[in-house]
């Protein structure tokens, strides 16, 4: 099966924990087949590695480039980054962790995205589209980053945090890094975060772990990557509240561990995910709460 097919595939098994044979079975059965072979592009031209990772990132950036045009809109960026990517090795590195410390703090601030108890409300973050509108992409204002430099950040921030991102009225994303302190998420403490009510959505919710700065999945021995309303076992309290428990120990309460999200040892990211948001989500009356760090 196809890598990418089969990527985002597994990313919705992720969030339908409940479903899983379904989207196994999907897998499955899932195949490309292009019509016309010869009219196929070979795909991205091969490029050697170094190891080094700056001049590797270069060295794709300029054989890619090449063989995949931007929009018209961004010819003149990409040809001014060409003649950047021309420069001596000292300042290709430079440029590299220049890029990526930017990116980073993009991510971690919110990158003009409202910002509210710590979570970053990245509605908006997919909408860096302004020319090509297809199945799943609306051509309308309020879908679009207007501000050209913001733009071209967004889009390769939600590259680095989260390829294939939906807009807004499909699915909402928000994620945060901190605590009700505004300090680092990391896997030394314990935290809950106490959703009441849950988010109100049309189709469901889900909560996936991430560490941090690469943003995988987190290995652990529950084999738990998300939680939302299809996870089994859930306990709920008595006014219909949920209270996630987010730590890399397992918990020694019950009811604890029937909640429990299992972090990485280190810093980590959890991305609160929306699919068909109610109105009050994305106009911001649903408040999101904070994460409480309790141990």
């Amino acid at each position: 099966m196809p890598t990418r097919v089969a990527s985002i595939v597994g990313r919705w098994a992720v969030d339908n924990e409940a479903d899983l044979p379904a989207a196994h079975a999907l897998q499955d059965a899932t195949t490309l087949t292009p019509l016309d072979a010869a009219a196929v592009p070979a795909g991205l031209p091969p490029v050697p590695e170094t190891g080094a990772p700056a001049l590797d990132f270069w060295a794709k950036f300029r054989a890619w480039s090449r063989e995949f045009a931007p929009a018209p809109r961004d010819g003149q960026l990409q040809r001014g980054a060409l003649q950047l990517a021309e420069a001596g090795e000292e300042q290709l590195e430079q440029a590299f962790a220049a890029g990526r410390a930017a990116l980073d703090e993009l991510l971690a601030s919110g990158g003009g995205n409202a910002v509210v108890n710590g979570w970053n409300l990245a509605y908006h973050s997919f909408d860096y589209n302004l020319d090509y509108f297809e199945v799943g992409s609306l051509d309308e204002d309020r879908y679009k980053i207007a501000d050209p430099q913001r733009r071209i950040a967004q889009r390769a921030g939600a590259a680095l945090g989260g390829l294939w991102g939906n807009q807004a009225f499909e699915a909402a994303y928000t994620a945060t890094y901190v605590d009700q302190d505004d300090q680092p998420l990391t896997g030394a403490h314990s935290y809950r975060l106490h959703l009441d009510p849950t988010p109100p959505v049309g189709a469901f919710w889900s909560l996936t772990m991430y560490d941090v700065p690469n943003y995988f999945l987190v290995e652990n021995p529950i084999d738990r990557y998300s939680l939302g309303d299809r996870t089994e076992g859930l306990q709920f309290e008595p006014d219909g509240s949920l209270v996630i428990h987010l730590s890399h120990r397992e918990p020694a309460d019950a009811r604890d561990r029937a909640n429990w999200l299992p972090t990485p040892a280190g810093a980590f990211r959890p991305v609160l995910r929306m699919y068909e948001p109610d109105p009050r989500i994305l106009d911001q009356d649903y408040v999101f709460p904070a994460i409480t760090r309790i141990g």
